[in-house]
């Protein structure tokens, strides 16, 4: 990542804010004028900001109450809510756990200074044998529910349900975009094993504002992501195709979206899994910094297999070989974990 060239002061991003509320109207000339916005901001950059997404404020609020309540906690009692497999990525992970970089080839990235905790699916059906084959058990693992902060599973799982709704209608209009027809991808992510992961930045340590960010640059994996953060001193940058790095601003009320690796391969690199990482604060604004985020990592189902569309075959073919959702995860997140 030597090449990369942090700029102190960045410049921000120029994020388009589209607004989908209208997609639910079903007039086709406004589903395409949002499809064509969509599109353009997924082939310059990888990321938009959507505002009349649905998800009421009330939901957003009582998640970051019950996140912000169990992240007060002392450590050990956080840790009690760890995952005793390596392979399940659920519940508690401490500060330095992972490496977001190393997924990105670099090898001596040294881990992020955040804590988090991550949920994801459950089975639908417990006689199902999709959801405990040897391919798939790890991703529809039990969620681990801490018992000490009322109210925290409901709230989770009221704002999981809401990120699903969500990324099902953007994966609508990311068809629409691409020239499909917009249930292209229903069938591919009807039992997707999306992780749900809540960030804790704490205020930075002389030792952590040495390493320059609290998570290393690194792409997101699966389809799409959907961010809620703090706008708070330190926070999400981009890289421009200039090599520069630019700061998203945070707009009260909407969501960042950004596509991630799979859906760059879908598109025969059409559309840009753009790098991107967490900064620290500026050294004279480090107090009141902790900085809570909240990110839905939509992941398509284990065994969809993810391969060049038709309509972004182009004249050379396909760029990438096909790969499947659950294989590249898999790989991803053992590339992370601290060593």
């Amino acid at each position: 990542m030597d090449d990369l060239k942090p700029i102190d002061g960045a410049p921000d991003a120029a994020l388009p804010l589209i607004d989908i509320s209208m997609w639910r109207s079903k007039e086709p000339e406004v589903r395409r004028g949002i499809a064509r916005q969509v599109d353009e901001a997924c082939r310059e950059i990888g990321f938009l900001v959507i505002k009349g997404h649905g998800v009421p404020a009330e939901t957003i609020g009582r998640l970051e109450r019950v996140a912000r309540s169990f992240f007060s906690l002392p450590v050990e009692e956080k840790q009690a809510f760890s995952s005793q497999t390596p392979d399940v990525y659920r519940g508690y992970t401490r500060i330095d756990s992972a490496a977001l970089a190393r997924a990105f080839n670099d090898e001596k990235a040294v881990p992020d200074f955040r804590e988090t905790f991550t949920a994801g699916p459950e089975a639908a059906d417990k006689n199902d044998p999709y959801f405990f084959s040897e391919a798939g058990r790890d991703f529809f693992a039990a969620n681990i529910w801490p018992d000490r902060i009322e109210g925290f599973r409901s709230a989770w799982e009221d704002y999981y349900g809401e990120m699903e709704k969500l990324a099902a209608e953007l994966m609508c209009i990311f068809a629409v975009a691409l020239g499909l027809e917009e249930s292209f991808f229903a069938d591919k992510i009807d039992r997707h094993i999306s992780n749900m992961l809540a960030s804790n930045y704490p205020r930075p340590t002389a030792r952590s504002m040495a390493n320059e960010v609290r998570a290393g640059a690194h792409t997101d994996y699966g389809s799409l992501t959907i961010l809620h953060a703090e706008d708070k001193p330190g926070g999400l940058q981009v890289l421009g195709t200039d090599g520069a790095w630019k700061n998203v601003r945070i707009v009260p009320g909407a969501f960042v979206v950004n596509i991630g690796d799979l859906m760059a391969r879908w598109t025969n690199d059409r559309w840009v899994s753009t790098i991107h990482r967490v900064v620290n604060p500026p050294a004279d604004r480090v107090d009141g910094s902790d900085r809570l985020s909240i990110a839905f990592f939509h992941q398509p189902n284990y065994d969809a297999v993810v391969e060049c569309l038709p309509s972004c075959r182009g004249v050379e073919g396909p760029s990438h070989e096909p790969v499947s959702s659950g294989e590249h995860l898999e790989l991803k997140l053992r590339q992370i974990q601290a060593r």
